[in-house]
């Protein structure tokens, strides 16, 4: 095998985002990203800064969503979320682009919008993952969203919230990994649900998935490294 157990590990975004989940089952979320070492807990807003707190010196970065889960917010409104994520101890933001923007071509709003919460994202050390959600775009507005997330400097491209009505295609990662240079990475969110899948995304040049099914993903895991030591 190629990978040892943080190779893949460390691809993985804890997804905890789920509208109806209570503060225990968010508490209990952290501590499995946590103890799985895994590369982040995403989790709502409101609960960034318990989520850091619970993180803190672990090696797991908290991360958040801004403008979640349909990118219509003000551009104000998402940089007031995004400063108040950092100030809570976020230090990753997954931002969604407006999706009404780009589907009217109002490629200067799009690209202001994005600019403004990278730069104040990029200002506080923090990491920006810009998200499409692709299943409601044509190749030609995923290809233009490219190439503004390069200019602007974006540290991820992302498919999809995992709340629209599809997830990460293995044909949209290839598209986003042709048309994004490699100092901007990709992430595949909706659908990666087995260790295979994650591995067939990885072997694309996929570098980060969100996922829910991480417990079953990293314990397959752990199992077959196990067995290719014995």
């Amino acid at each position: 095998m190629d990978y040892n157990y943080l190779d893949i590990s460390k691809m993985i975004d804890h997804s905890l985002l789920n509208p109806v989940m209570t503060d225990a089952e968010l508490d209990a979320g952290c501590r499995l990203a946590r103890d799985y070492r895994v590369a982040s807990a995403c989790v709502k807003p409101y609960y960034a800064r318990r989520c850091a707190e619970l993180l803190a010196e672990s090696g797991v970065a908290a991360s958040t969503v801004i403008g979640f889960p349909h990118g219509g917010h003000k551009t104000a409104v998402k940089l007031a979320e995004a400063r108040q994520a950092l100030d809570d101890g976020a230090t990753e933001l997954d931002m969604v682009v407006n999706i009404g923007k780009v589907l009217s071509l109002d490629w200067a709003f799009v690209r202001e919008d994005i600019r403004a919460v990278a730069e104040t994202t990029h200002q506080a050390g923090a990491i920006v993952k810009v998200i499409f959600e692709n299943c409601y775009l044509r190749d030609e507005h995923k290809i233009r969203l490219c190439e503004i997330c390069a200019e602007l400097g974006a540290d991820f491209v992302k498919t999809s919230t995992g709340y629209g009505t599809g997830g990460a295609t293995l044909e949209d990662l290839k598209l986003m990994r042709r048309h994004s240079p490699p100092s901007v990475r990709i992430k595949a969110a909706g659908g990666i649900r087995t260790l295979d899948a994650l591995l067939e995304v990885r072997s694309i040049g996929v570098s980060r998935s969100g996922a829910t099914r991480t417990a079953q993903m990293l314990d397959e895991c752990k199992q077959r490294l196990a067995g290719i030591a014995l």
